[in-house]
């Protein structure tokens, strides 16, 4: 039964301190009245110890949960469930897996509510830090319609997915991030500490230096004399925005300028998309209407350009519209997208129809990022060889003017 506790006044005047197991709240109260219990408060003490671990959850959620680690767990407790064992037997199970790391504290009170009588979507919606809103309106559809073990696969299957490209995306730019960086900070490590000692030489003579040299003086000087500012502004130019974009009008700004960057908004809109369609598919598979559907699958998207024409699609086929025809007035979904879901209307499947496309431009990021990078890395090159060649032809031009003039 769930846990109350309350505070009495007792014969004494002094307040008093009880917990007491109760249906309900009601329940508990005509129990205290019964038994002369002068009641000042009573509150759920089950709140109180759930709120306190859904606050630490979202601690470690942010600190040591990986997505990847909670989808290995979904999978695994999908396995038990497929092996025939009943779902609080497989949650024991999973615990005990998962013993010694962070998520046991998340699963293991989530047995105890599910073992307690409690739906798993319920229990899971305690904590937002590590499900998500789709997540558990997916595992209420398949408690609902008795295909959990099919849901929780799905759900695996969409964060493998989601980890696996963000991986292979952050491996792709991670090379020519260390080049950008590494080059940065040679050069500044140049203009700071190497160019003045040499400079030094050529003033010291005394002699009228070429152009370029004088240029990388100055150029030095201004670096040494504004060091800590040029820090500084950086840091702010790289934080400021980060801020900003956290902001519900800065966030549309910034989302609108993704989908126009050169080069990489085409790259922004795909991922977005490919993760709208896949979600998608899930949910319409897991039994949910298209209306409902459409709403949680707008909150993945992770642009709000793209959520809002959703939003508005889903109001159009809320009363009446056609799905593929709500979508294609938007302009902002590839015919693709359209074609696909306009085919899966008229025979049933959309669902096939969507993880095709998601399938498709996941294929297309892949190969748009190898595309990038393969642009970006001679790119830098050269930007860096321009700046170094620049560096050494200002300094080797007043050396070959005291050659010529000792000759």
């Amino acid at each position: 039964m769930p846990l109350f506790k309350y505070i009495e006044l007792n014969s004494t005047g002094q307040k008093k301190r009880g917990t007491i197991d109760a249906a309900s709240i009601a329940e508990a109260r005509r129990t205290l009245r019964a038994a002369k219990v002068h009641l000042l408060e009573i509150t759920s003490a089950q709140k109180d110890i759930h709120r306190q671990l859904g606050a630490g959850t979202r601690t470690i959620s942010f600190r040591r949960i990986k997505q990847k680690d909670v989808s290995v767990a979904i999978r695994q407790l999908a396995t038990l469930l497929h092996a025939g064992i009943p779902l609080v037997p497989a949650l024991s199970a999973l615990v005990e897996q998962l013993s010694t790391q962070p998520l046991e504290k998340i699963f293991a009170p989530i047995r105890d509510r599910v073992n307690e009588g409690i739906p798993l979507a319920k229990a899971m919606a305690e904590y937002p830090g590590v499900f998500s809103e789709v997540f558990v309106s997916m595992i209420r559809a398949g408690e609902a319609t008795g295909t959990l073990e099919n849901v929780l696969l799905r759900l695996a299957e969409i964060a493998e997915r989601r980890t696996n490209l963000s991986n292979k995306v952050k491996a792709a730019m991670a090379y020519p991030a260390f080049m950008a960086i590494v080059g940065l900070s040679v050069i500044a490590f140049i203009f700071t500490y190497v160019i003045p000692s040499i400079t030094k030489l050529f003033l010291e003579m005394n002699r009228q230096l070429p152009w370029p040299t004088v240029m990388l003086m100055r150029i030095s000087n201004f670096i040494q004399n504004y060091f800590w500012f040029l820090i500084i502004m950086l840091i702010v130019i790289i934080i400021a925005p980060i801020f900003w974009s956290k902001t519900t009008k800065g966030r549309r700004v910034w989302d609108r300028i993704k989908l126009k960057l050169p080069l990489f908004g085409n790259l922004n809109q795909k991922i977005a998309i490919s993760r709208f369609s896949r979600t998608l598919a899930v949910l319409l598979a897991s039994g949910l209407s298209i209306v409902e559907t459409l709403d949680l699958s707008r909150q993945v998207i992770g642009n709000t350009v793209i959520s809002d024409v959703v939003d508005e699609a889903k109001n159009a086929i809320s009363h009446g519209a056609g799905i593929a025809e709500s979508f294609r007035r938007s302009g902002v979904f590839p015919p693709i997208v359209i074609h696909m879901i306009s085919a899966g209307e008229k025979s049933g499947g959309i669902e096939e129809g969507l993880t095709n496309v998601a399938d498709a431009f996941d294929n297309d990021v892949e190969v748009t990022v190898k595309a990038l990078t393969s642009l970006l890395e001679p790119a830098m090159i050269v930007v860096l060889g321009i700046i170094v060649g620049f560096i050494v032809l200002a300094i080797l031009m007043p050396i070959f003017d005291i050659n010529r003039a000792i000759v």
